[in-house]
């Protein structure tokens, strides 16, 4: 038996927090997966670095490279609401004519096509934050539950966060990446927050001693 729901239930799933419209080109914060309008979001990241729903701290100093379009939820939303795909398009298109600009989604696909290629070349070709101030950071196994890792010594960004080391460490020692919530981060026996960067660590942790930055793991449980 086919069943109707009126869309307004449905609302507070499609609509963003932010500007209380459904989404347009919906992006998610890939570390709490809360949705946004992308140009909501890229506003609200100019000035910030915490998801406005939860004020979960997305990453202290490049918040706009942890979030993500989500294809899914904007199909969604356009086959739930009548027209508002056309009328999204015509506000597009009207928006690009009036600065004698190409539309993007109108350009051909053989273009666009071969500008996503560049784009994924330029990717490529990034430094990958190896310009950044760098930490060397020896990393010691402090229980019998998890493996020690073959090389302890390892040299990242100074920008890079506890959560990207239990993220690291998950894949070496748990076998799924996944898994990074299940390992505790310490130095100086102090447990660390999972938003904190090694710069903030080492300055505040590690200042007057001598370099690599030694930090501990164990598991947040028994394994």
């Amino acid at each position: 038996m086919e069943r109707r729901i009126k869309l307004k239930t449905l609302n507070k799933h499609i609509t963003c927090e932010i500007c209380k419209g459904y989404f347009i080109d919906a992006t998610t914060v890939t570390e709490c997966l809360h949705t946004f309008c992308k140009s909501c979001l890229v506003k609200h990241l100019e000035e910030n670095n915490t998801c406005p729903t939860c004020q979960n701290v997305i990453h202290q100093s490049h918040p706009l490279q942890y979030i993500s379009f989500d294809r899914t939820m904007q199909d969604i939303v356009y086959k739930l609401v009548p027209n508002l795909m056309e009328d999204e398009m015509r506000r597009e298109r009207e928006f690009y004519k009036s600065r004698n600009l190409p539309c993007p989604k109108d350009m051909p696909q053989q273009q666009q096509d071969s500008d996503d290629k560049a784009n994924e070349q330029a990717h490529q070709e990034a430094d990958y934050h190896r310009q950044d101030e760098q930490v060397n950071v020896c990393l010691d196994c402090i229980s019998n539950n998890l493996r020690h890792l073959k090389r302890r010594f390892i040299r990242c960004s100074s920008q890079a966060t506890i959560t990207h080391l239990k993220k690291f460490l998950a894949k070496k020692v748990l076998n799924g990446i996944e898994r990074y919530k299940d390992i505790d981060i310490l130095c100086n026996d102090e447990l660390l927050g999972k938003d904190h960067t090694l710069k903030f660590v080492y300055v505040t942790r590690w200042r007057f001693k001598d370099p690599p930055l030694r930090l501990q793991y164990r598991p947040r449980v028994d394994i």
